[in-house]
């Protein structure tokens, strides 16, 4: 995941050299003779990782839009919390001010996708964002699993 402006030049620079140097090497494989299916096979790992390295800057640039992946039982918190920050323009330093923290203790929860964080916390997080969180309660699913019980 790009978690600041600087990884996403970083990211934007490689994915344009990757994409010379995928065609770079198409032309070289077909120079020396080889088929069509030859070079896709040649080339085809090279394309999947370029392709998930986009898939990450595309990412990046929703999330700069504003916009989010729903959030179901608090699963995927930690990267909604990065992702809020993002969105919010807001580099980690500065999140590290409004919480009155050390910036290398944001650096180092975002690696981890605020992995075990407290609710109390995420709850600080948030309000520092200006960020109102909302919920919505589903009793269908687990309606269901106890009709059938």
């Amino acid at each position: 995941m790009i978690r600041n402006e600087t990884e996403y030049k970083k990211a934007v620079k490689r994915l344009k050299e990757e994409e010379k140097r995928i065609s770079e090497t198409r032309q070289r494989l077909a120079k020396k003779g080889l088929a069509k299916e030859e070079i896709k096979r040649a080339i085809d790992p090279i394309e999947s990782f370029h392709l998930q390295f986009k898939e990450e800057v595309d990412s990046y640039e929703k999330l700069k839009r504003g916009e989010f992946e729903e959030l179901i039982n608090l699963r995927g918190l930690g990267h909604l919390l990065i992702s809020l920050r993002i969105a919010q323009g807001l580099s980690q330093k500065d999140l590290s001010h409004k919480l009155a923290i050390n910036e290398s203790q944001v650096s180092r929860d975002e690696k981890n996708e605020y992995h075990g964080i407290t609710l109390e916390r995420a709850n600080k997080i948030l309000e520092a964002l200006g960020v109102k969180l909302s919920s919505k309660v589903d009793l269908e699913p687990f309606n269901k699993k106890r009709a059938r019980s």
